[in-house]
Order: C-alpha cells, then structure tokens, then sequence
C-alpha cells in the first residue's frame, strides 16, 4: 500500500476525481510535452457527463491555459478503461507531438494508460486488514504506532498539515454565508446550523446539531471550490473532520492524539483503495461515503483508546451500512444529495463506534470482507448510479 500522503491531499474541491485528478492529468502532460503551444482534451464517461458541474474542464483550462486549450465532452464512447478517463493530446505548430490515455482513479490519483504503477510511494508490505491486526497483535502495537513505523516521523507532520486544513475549513464553512455556485440556488447551512441553539435543547440533539454543522461546513467549502482534504475524496471531505472534530473536543483530546486518530482512519481508508476503489464513478457512493464513513469510525476508536479488534468492528460496521449507495448528483454537482450525505455519514460513525462498544464480541464480519462486498457490489451498480448523473435524484430532480 502507498503512503497516507497520497490519500490525504490538500487541494481544491468540488472534486478530487473530477478536477484534482484531471488537473494532475494536465501538469503531467506539461511535464512531458513542454514545447507544447496549443492541447486539445477529450474527456469520457464520468467525466464527460458530470465534468461540467464538477468543473473538470475550468480544472484542466487552469493548468494548460483557457486561449490554448480545447476541452471535448465525449458522451458516446464506450469500452473505457476507467469510468473517469481522458485523452489529452499536445501540439507544436500544429503538428501533434504527444498523445497520452490517462484515468483518475479517485482521491486525485492517475494511472497513466499502458504504464506500470509506480512503486515508489508503497510502504506498506500488507495489504488488508488482517495481515495488519495480526502483526499489531503480535508485537503488541497499535494501529497508529504501525503506521508511524511504515511511515517514518515524517508522516506526523503531515498528518499535523491534515488536521490544520480540516480545522481552517469548518471555520471557514461555520462563518459563510450565501448562495452555492453551479445554478442549483443551494444556500449554505453550515452557520445557521452551527448557531440553532435553543433554551433547553437536549444534549443528544445538540451533539447531531453540531456534528452536522461541522459536516456541512467542509462539504459547502468543497462545493464553492475552497480548499478541502481529500478523506478519502472531496465529495466524501466532512464526514471525517466533522466526527473527529466533535468527539476531540468532548474528551479534550490534543494534536497528537488527533493524529494518531488521522493515522487509523487514513489506514482504513488506504485499504480500501487498495483492495477496492474509492472512485463514486466506479462504484458509487459507497465508495466514498462509506469509505470516508469507515475512516471517520476507525478514528473516532482510536481516539477513545479502543483495542484493535473493537476499532475494526467499529469500521466494519460503519460500512456494511453504505453498502449500495448511489452516486446520483444534481446537475452533476456535488451539492444535492453530496452535502447533507457527509453530515448523515458523520453521524453514522459515531453511532458505529458506540455499537462497537455493546456488540464487540458478536462480531460476524471482518472489514476486508466489507470491503469486497463494497466492490463487488460497486461493480454490478448500473452506471446510470456511478457518478454519471443519469439516474436517482440527478434524473428525477426537476
């Protein structure tokens, strides 16, 4: 497995898949074509459906220049690689100099067509789960003290990087106000929620007020285009922040215990996109929702000092119940139903980890094999529900 590094990445939303990937896709073609003086890039599937609410094509125009670039919507082709898959082609006085098939495979990662994976980035020799509990097992060693010793002492620092850009975007999400950009006429909510106190409110409903409040303050962010931390993608972005946020702040819990916490969830998440995908355009919103749902649960466990078979029920569980979500987006943005999912999610984690608290011993299912499922039902989603916009909400919302 790569570094947490390439799971958790600072950038600018509305999507890690639909502008960080494709924008990454550009600077690679740049670095590899640097004579060139005019592109032409042809986006597919995904991409070409939802590209124009997600703003893939301002992503790329950004990075190769809006008076030298041509962007195409191809909505027909079939027989792709990669639900999320361009073609970006660089001239030189009119002439064509380099051609390159490349696929955003999520979380703002591309494959390159016909090109080996790097293995640079791989510094975890297992690569699920078990593998993982069992080595903690037997030397006696938490989640996070495994991912410190793959890592090295650097990982903490960006760990620390992490939970800052986290933190400055619910700040930023709890004070704004406004109208949301894309047409739908979206208000922001984050601040009246944050703010809706009332005389006598419940402490079980101030804790869903709040959560909810921290949620939806990263997810608008994302949606204006502000800058987010891919967990385990933009659209996915709030759950965990929101639900570490909260519960860091009922037990008093400093920087280090957070990024211990960070360690865990990043390491539930790095699972998946190994073994699985985290791509909604490749198996829905299962794979982000619940992915970022698993993260959030895993670190909330941490957090609280849990053993590694309760951390692990904790995770499991929190997917298992996302199992078959689809990605329908209105107006292929990431709005409706995108913002209010993170804040459902982010409840959803923490109501996982106090099950895990009772049930612990019951436990049937092993967060690999939640993990399969999620892929394999990902894959048999029709892909009218596979970040496309062609079926649920998306196509039913007038």
């Amino acid at each position: 497995m790569r570094s947490l590094k390439e799971l958790y990445r600072i950038g600018y939303g509305p999507s890690s898949s639909h502008t960080m990937g494709p924008a990454h896709a550009a600077e690679e073609l740049l670095r590899r074509a640097p004579r060139l003086d005019s592109a032409r890039v042809i986006l597919y599937g995904s991409l070409a459906k939802t590209g124009r609410g997600h703003q893939t094509d301002a992503a790329i125009l950004d990075v190769l220049g809006a008076e030298r670039t041509e962007v195409v919507f191809d909505t027909e082709s079939t027989g792709l690689p990669h639900e999320n898959t361009l073609d970006l082609i660089a001239y030189c006085g009119g002439e064509e100099i380099y051609r390159m098939r490349a696929m955003s495979v999520g979380g703002g990662a591309i494959r390159i067509e016909g090109e080996p994976v790097k293995d640079a980035g791989d510094v975890y020799p297992e690569r699920s789960f078990l593998e993982i509990s069992r080595l903690c097992t037997r030397s006696r060693m938490r989640l996070s003290d495994y991912v410190f010793e793959r890592e090295g002492d650097e990982i903490k620092e960006h760990l620390s990087a992490v939970w800052h850009a986290m933190s400055a975007a619910v700040e930023r999400g709890i004070s704004a106000v406004g109208v949301l950009p894309g047409g739908l006429n979206v208000e922001r909510k984050a601040r009246s929620l944050y703010g809706g106190g009332y005389t006598g409110e419940r402490e079980a409903d101030r804790e869903k007020r709040l959560v909810s409040a921290y949620a939806y303050a990263v997810a608008e962010e994302n949606a204006g285009g502000g800058i987010v931390v891919t967990a385990p993608t933009c659209g996915a972005c709030g759950v965990l922040p929101a639900a570490l946020r909260y519960c860091s702040e009922l037990v008093g819990a400093g920087e280090e215990r957070i990024i211990r916490a960070l360690a865990v969830g990043g390491l539930f998440g790095n699972i998946v996109k190994t073994n699985a995908s985290i791509s909604g355009a490749e198996c829905g919103c299962q794979a982000e929702i619940g992915t970022a749902t698993s993260m959030a649960a895993g670190a909330i466990a941490e957090l609280y000092g849990m053993p590694i078979d309760r951390i692990e029920y904790a995770a499991e569980t929190a997917m298992e119940h996302q199992l078959g979500l689809t990605c329908d987006p209105v107006a292929g943005l990431v709005q409706i139903p995108c913002i209010e999912r993170n804040a459902v999610a982010a409840m959803r984690a923490m109501d996982s980890v106090m099950l895990m608290r009772f049930l612990t011993g019951t436990r049937k299912i092993s967060f690999d094999l939640v993990t399969a499922t999620m892929y394999e039902t990902g894959r048999d989603l029709s892909s009218h529900y596979r970040e496309t916009a062609e079926g649920g909400l998306a196509k039913l919302y007038k």
